[in-house]
């Protein structure tokens, strides 16, 4: 039996002089009539997309017209998209959205936890927060697909069940937009409790070419599409938080990138400009590596410009120190 190829080495970490270890991953750049751009590795092989697929999840809050009815704003959008640090305007903006849509925190179905960030954990605890589930970090993905199911009549109980008409209603816009059959692929949970779904990273690549590109789109659904891009860039902060990869590069980049993190190592993008979109896995499902090649396909595709890259250099490669401080190495692209 012949052994599977091994994905690239995608992002070296130095220590010194020397290469200490790297991260091997496999990523696809697209267009949105499939063309296939740019791509390392096994971009058939299934995986799951985790939450980097939020704002695609966001599209039926928008297309349904349940955004609309309930006056929902910029922050409120963004926040549908979040993968957000719990941190206090995180929390409070989703309660009262809930109350606005007639709901309490309690119907959300996710599970509270401290801050991400940890300075705002500290502070949490230092000031004895009462912690709701609306601190859940995919508190605002949830508050959204209660306010679809507000808004078409759906019981909003048991919405993160796959048989839920909410999920399905989900499942139909990741085929849709990847262009695939979902059907048969392999299922798990969620750490926020939804199910998640396999897919490839090639039909990932798709459905982001097709937020970065939407002209082929219905006109509900494209008009989503650009509603869903401009409020992530409008509020940044809502889809991810302080000190967080994907605000950093929104809040530089505006509309010319839409980044969304995963958990293990995933990453996808949207580049409106190219009309490109991006999906990408490390195989050892770290952050650090997904956000060091996400950067190196931003500079490469000239998202982040000169000017752009000395602004966001931390992010880009970041400096290892030792607990005193001293320089020890860095994390750099390798591809």
């Amino acid at each position: 039996m012949t052994a599977p190829i091994a994905n690239p080495i995608l992002v070296e970490t130095t220590r010194g002089s020397m290469v200490e270890s790297f991260h091997r991953g496999r990523y696809v750049v697209m267009k949105a009539d499939g063309t296939v751009v740019a791509a390392g590795g096994d971009i058939d092989a299934l995986m799951y997309p985790r939450s980097a697929i939020k704002p695609l999840l966001a599209i039926p809050l928008v297309e349904s017209g349940a955004a609309d009815a309930f006056g929902l704003e910029d922050q409120h959008i963004a926040l549908a998209c979040s993968s957000h640090n719990g941190e206090e305007r995180h929390a409070q903006t989703v309660a009262a959205w809930l109350e606005k849509i007639g709901l309490s925190v309690d119907a959300l179905e996710c599970a509270p936890h401290y801050s991400l960030s940890l300075n705002s954990a500290i502070k949490q605890a230092a000031d004895h927060v009462t912690l709701t589930r609306a601190h859940n970090n995919c508190s605002g993905k949830h508050s959204g697909f209660l306010t679809t199911a507000q808004h078409l009549g759906d019981d909003p109980a048991g919405y993160i069940d796959e048989p839920h008409p909410v999920q399905q209603r989900l499942i139909r816009v990741l085929e849709d937009m990847g262009d695939c059959d979902l059907s048969s692929t392999p299922r798990g949970i969620d750490g926020c409790g939804i199910p998640v779904i396999g897919m490839r990273l090639r039909d990932l690549g798709l459905a982001m070419a097709r937020m970065a590109d939407p002209s082929g789109l219905s006109d509900a659904r494209r008009a989503a599409v650009l509603r869903i891009r401009k409020a992530c860039a409008a509020d940044p902060f809502m889809v991810a938080g302080s000190g967080r990869f994907c605000t950093a590069i929104m809040e530089e980049c505006g509309e010319d990138a839409l980044v969304k993190v995963g958990a293990e190592g995933v990453y996808c993008a949207a580049f409106p400009a190219a009309g490109l979109g991006v999906a990408l896995k490390i195989d050892d499902g770290t952050q650090r590596g997904a956000e060091v090649a996400m950067g190196a396909i931003l500079r490469q595709y000239g998202v982040i410009d000169d000017a752009r890259a000395g602004v966001l250099q931390k992010y880009l490669t970041p400096v290892l120190t030792n607990w005193a401080g001293k320089y020890a190495g860095d994390l750099r692209p390798a591809f």
